[in-house]
């Protein structure tokens, strides 16, 4: 094709861009995006690494033995469970942690998000009985985010970059438009199955429901079960949010408006959903998802009213002979936000020049002209930052000003020691276009996407024997033996999705767990049974307090486990729980000589009616072996 008709033919597309171009997200959100997904990482895998061994290793309640009989689908896959030893899992968290801490910084970004997936999944599959919406929200937001350039702005990879052309603004890929989908995805999939239950309509008694589970709820989501009618009103909202909310992201008219309102709207929605249940990382990281949407008018706006003449009139000026220098002033720069502040050698600027030589030091020229240096210029620049100006003090105290000023001259004379620790960053251009195969690549995966969430509402039981022609060749699309022959692409990206997120009617079966177990002679004088999880108090099947079920159910993933004993499930991983519970024991010193696990079921009754309570024992075995 010569470059002629090359041209002529992107003129026949250019209406289509032009169109198309409303959708583009901002390079600023997708940074914001890719920070908060890192955090969000960071904080899941701390609160893992508290039940490493139980969760992950052979001597904790799922053995991978057991996950291999029947746990995993064929296509799932997992590193984590090449080794049952806890010393190995702590090294899989522990490289994990540091991707996310690479994605938080932007080293690397595409590389990292790659590496975080990818062990995001191996944690996932290595033991299925923690996973709850949170997690299947987070593999599905990342799978898309390793096809993003996420390290376009506020990241190291942006601060390294020497290529000329100037960075875009906006981006508009596949890999945007299926993360816009996917959005969509989340919250209309869950909303067709919500549907179909008369708790969310036409009852609108979902959040009472809910906040009546209380194995989730908060103290304030307890208080509000007194305001039973707004509690309908929070459900019809909450379904009419889900089914038409996340569709404004895609408004014809006015985008960057419609866009924003659903933005504020739904981390409002979140952020009520993380004061009233407690729902582990769920809350943060669905607020963290809408991040990416927010439009460039809402950027242009914060910027002319954050950099004002102080801001945009600063300059910056080190050393061109110290390789050392250069880096560490670009670092800066994107570190403290400061995006707009130029960067130039001393040695451009005779006054300049003599300055660096008489106070050995770079010069921070501020609006006013006057000149800062070592140290004290770093708390000048640091004061300047829209983000972490607040720390400017801290520096400024004198304590910390001799401790920093003297550290800053040892720097100064020993430049070749310091850039050691700055070899790993590279400049390099940062290269921002996504190839054409890729985004057709990504365009397909959301068309697949798109399929395996229609099959799991054509399979649900309310659609099963449905008479509805489109309900028939639906699924006759998504069973056919062509769809079936590409399941293992879902089961290896894990794009198998179904989002029954408290759909399609919020649980009912509530209740507590009460494990106790008998002591082996002369190890307890003190009582016959104990309880075995809380050995210092006295056996009891009451109710427990909401503070009370806070400690037996520690976080979201003992939450979800005890839950899932309940099932069918739970039959397989009885055995290996109760082994790990005896080793627990006696490694706390009160051997046992068998133990029980009950469970007090206790069924949410509809409004008004009592709730009725029942104790059953579902599980005993022997610790002698």
């Amino acid at each position: 094709m010569t470059p002629a008709q090359s041209r002529k033919k992107g003129r026949w597309l250019d209406p289509l861009y032009g169109w198309l171009e409303r959708y583009s997200l901002d390079v600023r959100s997708l940074a914001l995006f890719r920070m908060g997904l890192a955090l969000v990482i960071l904080a899941d895998l701390w609160t893992r690494w508290g039940d490493l061994v139980a969760h992950y290793s052979d001597v904790g309640v799922l053995p991978r033995a057991v996950l291999d009989d029947g746990l995993l689908k064929p296509g799932y896959w997992s590193i984590h469970a090449l080794s049952g030893a806890p010393a190995i899992q702590g090294l899989f968290f522990l490289i994990a942690a540091l991707c996310a801490l690479a994605m938080l910084v932007g080293y690397h970004s595409r590389v990292a998000t790659i590496a975080s997936w990818a062990l995001l999944i191996s944690m996932h599959n290595r033991n299925p009985l923690l996973i709850f919406a949170a997690d299947d929200v987070l593999r599905a937001v990342m799978f898309w985010a390793m096809f993003l350039p996420l390290g376009v702005a506020y990241s190291v990879d942006r601060a390294m970059n020497t290529a000329t052309r100037p960075i875009p603004v906006r981006i508009l890929s596949g890999a945007t438009l299926a993360l816009m989908v996917q959005q969509c995805f989340i919250y209309i999939f869950s909303a067709v199955f919500k549907t179909t239950n008369g708790a969310w309509w036409p009852d609108g008694t979902a959040v009472y429901y809910s906040l009546s589970y209380d194995q989730y709820v908060t103290p304030l989501g307890h208080f509000l079960l007194n305001f039973g009618p707004l509690l309908t009103v929070f459900t019809l909202v909450t379904l009419m949010l889900e089914w038409v909310g996340p569709l404004l992201i895609w408004s014809p008219v006015r985008n960057d408006l419609c866009r924003m309102v659903a933005v504020v709207v739904f981390i409002s929605l979140h952020a009520g959903f993380g004061l009233t249940l407690n729902l582990g990382i769920f809350p943060f990281l669905s607020i963290v998802t809408w991040l990416a949407f927010i439009p460039t008018s809402v950027w242009e706006g914060v910027s002319k009213r954050v950099y004002g003449p102080q801001r945009s009139e600063l300059k910056i000026f080190y050393d061109a002979d110290c390789g050392f220098c250069k880096k560490v002033v670009h670092l800066i720069r994107t570190l403290l936000v400061l995006p707009h502040t130029p960067l130039a050698t001393a040695q451009s600027i005779p006054e300049i020049n003599q300055a660096m030589e008489t106070q050995n030091s770079w010069v921070i020229v501020d609006w006013k002209g006057q000149h800062h240096y070592k140290f004290e210029g770093i708390a000048y620049v640091v004061s300047l930052s829209p983000v972490l100006g607040f720390i400017a003090p801290i520096l400024r105290w004198r304590p910390i000003m001799a401790v920093g000023t003297r550290f800053y001259e040892w720097i100064a004379t020993h430049r070749k020691i310091a850039g050691r620790f700055t070899r790993l960053f590279k400049f390099k251009p940062l290269i921002v276009k996504t190839p054409g195969w890729l985004n057709a690549l990504a365009l397909l995966l959301i068309a697949l996407t798109f399929m395996w969430n229609l099959r799991s509402i054509v399979t649900y039981r309310a659609f099963v024997d449905s008479s509805q022609p489109a309900v028939g060749i639906i699924r006759r699309v998504t069973n056919s033996r062509t769809a079936q022959r590409i399941d293992w692409l879902s089961e290896v990206t894990r794009l198998d999705q179904s989002w029954s997120i408290f759909a399609p009617g919020p649980p009912k079966d509530d209740g507590w767990h009460v494990v106790t177990g008998t002591p082996l002679s002369d190890s307890s004088a003190a009582a016959d049974e104990i309880d075995v999880l809380r050995p210092e108090r006295v056996i009891t099947f009451d109710k427990p307090s909401l503070g009370d079920r806070a400690q037996f159910y520690k976080n979201m993933q003992w939450r979800t486990f005890y839950i899932n004993l309940n099932r069918q499930v739970g039959q397989k991983v009885f055995p290996d729980y109760s082994n790990y519970l005896c080793r627990q024991s006696a490694r706390k010193g009160y051997p046992l000589k068998d133990l029980r696990v009950y469970f007090v079921d206790e069924r949410t009754a509809d409004p008004g009616d009592p709730q009725p309570v029942q104790q059953m024992l579902i599980w005993e075995q022997t610790c002698q072996n």
